[in-house]
């Protein structure tokens, strides 16, 4: 054996040029962006109320938390051991833990206690921060809080769920929703044949002689089996309709739904995806008979909104973690940082989540402005969604490979939080409607509902003569909106993009620094404008876009 001075002097494994470990953060206090857009967009009680979650969602505890529940998914348990039917989903206590974090205090029932006063704008904000912790538990809180405006189509079932989905209280337990103090929604729609065409679905519905109806049927895809209640999708003789299918029938017996298998899923491994088989499911009518898709979009809207928000949250997750290395990191005798290509390429990334980040927010204003009866948001609320949720997730993958060649090999690898968003990044572009799904809605809204377009124009029109790029732009948009519908839905996508672009810049124009918005502009929708990130005009301020991400 080698003696002490041996073993020294023989050692390899020396650690040198690497970033410290990374430590607890304050994801709101650190976000120069995410304050002035709440400063800009929002009472000044919603930053207030934030400021706990944005220490605690960024704790070195929590960021465990994410870590721990992706590394230990949940377990299919479909038997006790005696044989008996469980039909039950384990989560390791890491997810637990999470949804306490959301839930006990308030972030999936905010939007509806602060309706009108900045409720959305506060559970968006929430889902940002929280995103950053682990996105995939976000799910079941955001069907939660969705849930709502489909129950108030049916005012008898809203009074006895509403208590429970709006309690701050998470309750896992398997329990009949009487016995319960908070409960979570979840959503049973699509069908292997069918997909995204739900109208093709099988699933079929039989009113039972007193109250209720019984569902038979299988689902490709439920979201949060666990949940108390399910939002699904069956056939009736009036057509296709919606309604809430509880896990325990109103006798106290667990309810004829039986989980057939879990989906591995290529990310979000901390929430479940099950299918299941309805046998005679116990189920209460949501909405008008035959109006199940109507009445289910009272729904999509919320999650459509989530859905684009969580992708920017995800996004500025990973820039931390590339700016965290690469200010730390030495390569060719200066650090990354301080390398001219690394710098336009973390600039220009910064600046995506930047325009993310307002459009989000900015959706989360119309909706409480809807709330509050006005005309021209609610028209901003039917629309943005469709372009924020389009636009947001087409940009995620690409950013999220870029963030890990920062890093370079240690990026693709499992210990760096980088690889599970990358594997998370697709799942809100394919989750309520995929990206061709959601560029036919953008055109169904424009045609049924002109006073969305109306009031994106007068969104864009305010910041008109400020920046050249954003007025030929729009310009040249408005010239193809004008062509019949045969022409615009080859064209659907390039128009969702100009369209959500040409808000984003109008946005950063009118409330974000000089520095930030020309280049924004100039760089997405100007003559050099491209496809992939780190490609910005040679005079693009720099050290002021940097200077954007925080310490």
């Amino acid at each position: 054996m080698p003696d002490t001075a041996a073993r020294t002097r023989l050692a390899t494994h020396v650690v040198t040029n690497q970033p410290a470990p990374p430590g607890a953060r304050d994801l709101l206090a650190e976000d120069a962006p995410l304050g002035e857009a709440l400063a800009r967009e929002a009472p000044a009680w919603v930053t207030r109320r934030l400021a706990p979650l944005g220490r605690e969602a960024g704790s070195t505890e929590v960021q465990a938390l994410g870590e721990a529940a992706n590394r230990h998914p949940p377990e299919l348990r479909l038997f006790d051991r005696h044989g008996r039917r469980l039909d039950e989903v384990h989560y390791h206590p890491a997810y637990h833990a999470l949804m306490h974090l959301a839930i006990d205090h308030g972030w999936h029932a905010v939007a509806w206690q602060e309706e009108g006063r900045g409720g959305h704008q506060a559970h968006v904000a929430a889902l940002y921060l929280l995103t950053q912790a682990e996105p995939g538990f976000c799910c079941p809180i955001t069907m939660t809080h969705a849930a709502l405006p489909a129950l108030r189509q049916a005012s008898a079932v809203e009074a006895r769920w509403a208590p429970g989905l709006l309690a701050w209280d998470y309750d896992p337990r398997v329990r009949p929703a009487s016995e319960k103090h908070g409960l979570t929604i979840g959503m049973a729609m699509t069908e292997k044949q069918g997909g995204s065409d739900v109208r093709t679905n099988t699933t079929r519905a039989e009113r039972l002689s007193g109250d209720g109806w019984r569902l038979t049927g299988h689902k490709w895809f439920c979201s949060a089996p666990m949940s108390d209640a399910f939002l699904t999708l069956a056939q009736t003789d009036e057509g296709l309709s919606c309604f809430l299918v509880p896990r325990f029938t109103p006798d106290g017996e667990r309810n004829a739904i039986e989980l057939q298998r879990l989906k591995e899923k290529c990310g979000n491994r901390a929430n479940a995806s099950a299918e299941i088989e309805y046998r005679g499911a116990w189920a209460e009518a949501i909405g008008e008979p035959g109006r199940g898709i109507a009445t289910i979009l009272a729904m999509v809207q919320q999650t459509r909104l989530d859905a684009a928000t969580a992708p920017v949250g995800m996004m500025r997750q990973a820039l931390v973690e590339a700016w965290r290395h690469v200010r730390e990191r030495h390569a060719f005798g200066r650090a990354l940082a301080e390398q001219p290509l690394m710098r336009v390429l973390l600039a220009d990334m910064a600046m995506e989540v930047e325009a993310g980040l307002a459009l989000s927010l900015r959706a989360a204003r119309a909706f409480d402005g809807a709330a509050r009866g006005e005309t021209s948001e609610a028209a901003l609320a039917r629309l943005l969604p469709t372009l924020a949720k389009y636009w947001h997730n087409k940009r995620t993958p690409a950013f999220m490979a870029e963030a890990m060649e920062c890093l370079g090999g240690i990026g693709y690898v499992e210990e760096t939080p980088l690889a599970r968003l990358y594997r998370e990044a697709p799942v809100n572009s394919i989750w309520e409607g995929s990206g061709n799904v959601i560029c036919l809605d953008l055109l169904r809204v424009l045609a049924r509902h002109p006073a969305s377009l109306a009031a994106v124009r007068e969104e864009v029109n305010a910041a008109r003569g400020r920046q050249t790029d954003l007025d030929r732009a729009w310009s040249g948009l408005e010239a193809e909106l004008g062509a019949a519908p045969a022409t615009l839905e080859p064209r659907a996508r390039w128009l969702a993009q100009r369209l959500a672009q040409c808000l984003q810049g109008a946005l950063l124009l009118r409330h974000g620094p000089p520095a930030v918005a020309e280049t924004f502009c100039r760089s997405r929708l100007g003559g050099e404008a491209g496809p992939a990130y780190g490609v910005l005009p040679g005079d693009a301020p720099l050290a002021a876009l940097l200077a954007r991400i925080g310490d």
